[in-house]
């Protein structure tokens, strides 16, 4: 995949330096980040309220916690807690994968890309 981001950031540098992106509508307006598109419009009334609220989706709550999770594990030096940190890691990530119903990306993570590559190649 890193192939096809250098080729896009290429073709973007290219129309930066033609100047065809120097007139684009809302140009110099900041991004409208609020999107709800990818919500179905029965949720995003839910989704609005417990945002407002402070709540975040699973889905973010479990990646925050495995990131969270990633950081601790270089800081612990007990090889029996260390363990079972990497075996809640696992099983978070695990969960993960299963609640975005698609492949997780392995890039986010090198140290489980390489040990499956790994795998796969045997």
């Amino acid at each position: 995949m890193e192939i096809f981001s250098k080729i896009a950031e290429q073709k973007i540098r290219e129309a930066i330096e033609r100047g065809d992106l120097d007139h684009l509508e809302n140009s110099g307006r900041p991004l409208n980040l609020e999107d709800e598109t990818w919500i179905p419009e029965d949720l995003r009334s839910a989704y609005r309220v417990l945002k407002n609220a402070g709540c975040i989706p699973p889905e973010l709550e479990l990646r925050k916690e495995v990131l969270n999770l990633r950081e601790l594990l270089d800081t612990i030096a007990d090889d029996k807690e260390r363990l079972r940190k990497i075996r809640e890691l696992n099983f978070k990530l695990m969960k993960l994968g299963e609640m975005r119903k698609r492949p997780l990306n392995l890039e986010q993570f090198p140290e489980y890309e390489e040990k499956i590559c790994g795998k796969l190649t045997e």
